[in-house]
Formats: C-alpha cells, sequence, structure tokens
C-alpha cells in the first residue's frame, strides 16, 4: 500500500496523523477523532495504516496512551509553517501571508522536544543562538505556548537564566537527540505581558504630504477613519511594529500612541 493509493479522505487523515509526529512528536486516536469527526475504530484502523506506511514508527506509551515518534522520525510529507502553527496551537487562527515567505527550516526534533515540555508542563535545557551575544551555553527554560507572527514560530517560556518570559526562535536551538527535562519545582510566575493587552492607534506618517496621506489611508483601508485601531498583547505589540514597519524611517505608517486595554 502506497500514500497515493489511498482514498482522498483517508490520506488527509494519515498526513495530519504524521504531521502531528513529526511537529508534536506525539499522537493518538482521539486527534484524528476531534479533528476529523470519525469514530474509534476508523481512528484505529488510520494507525495502523499509518504504522504500515511509516519507515520510522513511533512508539506506543500504555501509561500515556499515546504514540511517541523517535529521535530519526522520517516524515512522510512536509508542512508549511501555518500548517507547523495549527498542529502547535490549534486555539489561536494562523496569520496567513500573500508574498511568499522566508525559507525557515526548523528541525522537527526540537519542535517535538519543545511541544512534549510544554504539553507535559516540564522545564527543558537547551541551546540557544542568540543575535546579540551568539551561541549560548546550555540553559533551563519553561516552554508555555507557541505564537506566529506571520513568518516565524516563536516559543514563548520561562527563562531561569534571565528570570523572564522571554520569545525563542525554535530555528535557533541546537538540535539535540535526548534532551534533558526535570519537573517544575514550583509554579511559573504569572505571564503579564501576555495576559495584559493594548490598543495602538496607527496612522499615516506625519510628514507626508495630504495627497500621500489620502493614498495611504485609501491602501490601507482607514475608510472614513483618521486612524487604524489594533488591539493585541502586550507580549506580541513588538511583532506588530515591525511587521506593519511602523519602526522604519521611510515607512508609510506610524504609530501614534499606545494604552493599556481594560479587559
Amino acid at each position: 500500500m502506497t500514500l497515493e493509493a489511498l482514498k482522498h479522505a483517508q490520506r488527509e487523515r494519515i498526513l495530519f496523523l504524521d504531521q502531528c509526529l513529526t511537529w508534536r512528536g506525539q499522537a493518538n486516536r482521539r486527534d484524528l477523532m476531534e479533528r476529523f469527526d470519525i469514530s474509534m475504530a476508523q481512528a484505529a484502523v488510520d494507525f495502523r495504516t499509518y504504522l504500515s506506511l511509516t519507515g520510522t514508527p513511533p512508539v506506543y506509551d500504555a501509561a500515556e496512551k499515546a504514540y511517541f515518534s523517535s529521535g530519526d522520525h522520517n516524515p512522510l510529507t512536509d508542512a508549511g509553517p501555518e500548517q507547523v502553527f495549527e498542529l502547535l496551537d490549534q486555539e489561536t487562527p494562523s496569520l496567513g501571508a500573500s508574498i511568499p515567505l522566508p525559507n525557515r527550516v526548523m528541525e522537527p526534533t526540537v519542535v517535538a522536544q519543545l511541544y512534549r515540555a510544554m504539553k507535559g508542563e516540564r522545564d527543558i535545557q537547551i541551546t540557544y543562538t542568540s543575535m546579540t551575544s551568539g551561541l549560548s551555553g546550555p540553559q533551563w527554560i519553561s516552554p508555555v505556548r507557541f505564537h506566529f507572527d506571520g513568518e516565524a514560530i516563536y516559543l514563548r517560556a520561562w527563562s531561569y537564566k534571565h528570570e523572564t518570559y522571554r520569545d525563542y526562535l525554535p530555528i535557533r536551538i541546537t538540535k539535540q537527540t535526548e534532551a534533558a527535562t526535570r519537573y517544575r519545582s514550583s509554579p511559573l510566575p504569572v505571564d503579564t505581558d501576555w495576559h495584559k493587552f493594548v490598543r495602538m492607534w496607527i496612522r499615516p506618517r506625519s510628514n507626508l504630504s495630504d495627497a500621500q496621506a489620502r493614498a495611504v489611508r485609501l491602501e490601507y483601508g482607514f475608510e472614513d477613519r483618521t486612524h487604524i485601531k489594533i488591539e493585541t498583547r502586550k507580549a506580541l505589540a513588538f511583532y506588530v511594529i515591525r511587521r506593519w514597519r511602523l519602526n522604519q524611517e521611510k515607512a508609510r505608517l506610524e504609530l501614534e500612541t499606545i494604552e493599556d486595554v481594560d479587559v
């Protein structure tokens, strides 16, 4: 049996299962049941089909009631960053982009290890390459969530080294066959910036002529408004500024003000 020989509906389920094992590092029957609204019996058939197709079969953990991929897992197909993000955080809609994206090739083993640590509420030891300080020594972090700026996937985690929440690019985390993990010794502090929201007021750049400002309002859909209002998490405001190029000298838009939102 080959992947191409399957009927379309089952092939889609098999590909979803494969991506779960690739990027989450784990999967069970309920993943298929909830995603495709199928029965337990059909999910079991799909698992048997997948096991017959893969050359690197996952290992079943009876205690966890789930299959876990091995360090040498070889995916059946590739996935784009938006697909990966949907797998990592199903509660947050993906932010699409209509232009070609940079080829940010993440290491599946790294992402799966981070995801499993996050789901298990465990700390994980990583080696990270920073743009400012270069390659760092091993450090402990506690992953809490993934987020997506439309181009790259980030991991938000508590840094024991810096004693604050930070964003990490999984692509800069060094691959390890077996990453060291440990149980959290105590509950993590509240991620204040994640749970706070801000309102950002954006307008045409103030040094534009009236005609240029009118063109910008038309281009960005201001309609009858003088400003565009964006509400986002405080932790993500930086990414909005960068995505909208509000910090560039020759940008068409600028951030007039940013204020806290009461929720």
